[in-house]
C-alpha cells in the first residue's frame, strides 16, 4: 500500500539562497583599500576579483586544504592577487587590506538576510522538518548565521572546509544525511546552483529545489529542471514541498 511521501530533512546552500554580501565585491574591496591610501576603482576591483578567484579555486580547490593552506591564508592571496590585477604596483603591500578584509567579511554587518528566508526557514521548522547547513563555506560560516539570526534553525552546519570535499561532491551530501539519521528519499536540498546544488544533491538520491534568483536562469538549465522545482522566491518553497509530498507516493 502507498503511503504519502513525508519530507524529514531540508539542506540548505546558504551564499545567494539564504543571505547576500550587502555590497559587491568590487567596491567592499576598493572602499577598504581607499581606506588604506590606495585609489583603485571599482569596477576594475571586481573583475579583478572574478579572476583572480577563478584562478584561486581551479589551483587550490576547497581552500587548498590539501595543500597545507588555510582558509585565511587562502583568501588572503585571493585579495592581494585582486589587487595586482586591478593594477595595484606594491600588492604585497596590501597585506593589511587583505587582514582587514577577512576580519570583515567575517562580520554579520557585510552580509544580509534574503526576502522570505527567515520566515520559510520558521514555515520549515513548524512543519517539523530538521533542518542543516550544506555550504561551500570557510569557517567563518557559523559565526556569520549566529549574526544573522538564522543559526537558531539549523541542527547543524556543514562547510566544505570542515568536511574537507565541496558541492557537488557526493561525500558532503552523504555527510549530513549520516548526521541526521536521513535517507536521501525524505531529503531535499535548496540552493541557487545547478550543478553544485541541485545536481549534486540529486546524486546522492535527494530530491531537490533551484533557487532561481533576481537573474534569468540559462534556457538549458530551465529546460533540464522540471518547473515545480524551480523556485522563483524562497516563499515558493513551502508550496513546492506539499506538491512534492502529494505527488510522490511511498511504497
Amino acid at each position: 500500500m502507498a503511503h504519502r511521501l513525508q519530507m524529514r530533512l531540508l539542506t540548505w546552500d546558504v551564499k545567494d539562497t539564504l543571505i547576500k554580501l550587502r555590497r559587491p565585491v568590487g567596491e567592499e574591496y576598493a572602499s577598504k583599500a581607499r581606506a588604506h591610501g590606495v585609489v583603485v576603482e571599482d569596477i576594475a576591483v571586481e573583475q579583478a576579483f572574478r579572476q583572480a578567484y577563478r584562478a584561486q579555486s581551479h589551483n587550490f580547490p576547497n581552500y587548498g586544504l590539501s595543500r597545507g593552506l588555510t582558509s585565511r591564508q587562502w583568501w588572503k592571496d585571493v585579495v592581494l592577487h585582486t589587487f595586482r590585477l586591478a593594477g595595484v604596483p606594491d600588492a604585497q603591500a596590501m597585506t593589511p587590506v587583505a587582514d582587514q578584509l577577512y576580519e570583515d567579511f567575517s562580520s554579520p554587518f557585510t552580509w544580509q538576510v534574503l526576502e522570505g528566508a527567515e520566515m520559510t526557514l520558521k514555515g520549515c521548522c513548524k512543519r517539523g522538518l530538521k533542518l542543516a547547513v550544506v555550504s561551500n563555506f570557510d569557517r567563518r560560516l557559523e559565526d556569520i548565521l549566529t549574526g544573522l539570526g538564522l543559526r537558531e534553525h539549523f541542527d547543524f552546519v556543514l562547510t566544505s572546509e570542515a568536511v574537507g570535499c565541496p558541492k557537488p561532491d557526493p561525500r558532503i551530501f552523504r555527510e549530513a544525511l549520516q548526521r541526521a539519521c536521513v535517507e536521501p528519499a525524505v531529503a531535499a536540498h535548496v540552493g541557487d546552483s545547478y550543478l553544485c546544488d541541485y545536481q549534486g544533491s540529486q546524486a546522492v538520491g535527494m530530491h531537490s529545489f533551484l533557487v532561481a534568483g533576481s537573474e534569468p536562469l540559462d534556457s538549458a538549465v530551465r529546460d533540464s529542471v522540471p518547473k515545480e522545482h524551480i523556485l522563483p522566491s524562497l516563499s515558493h518553497l513551502l508550496p513546492a514541498l506539499d506538491l512534492l509530498e502529494a505527488s510522490s507516493p511511498m511504497s
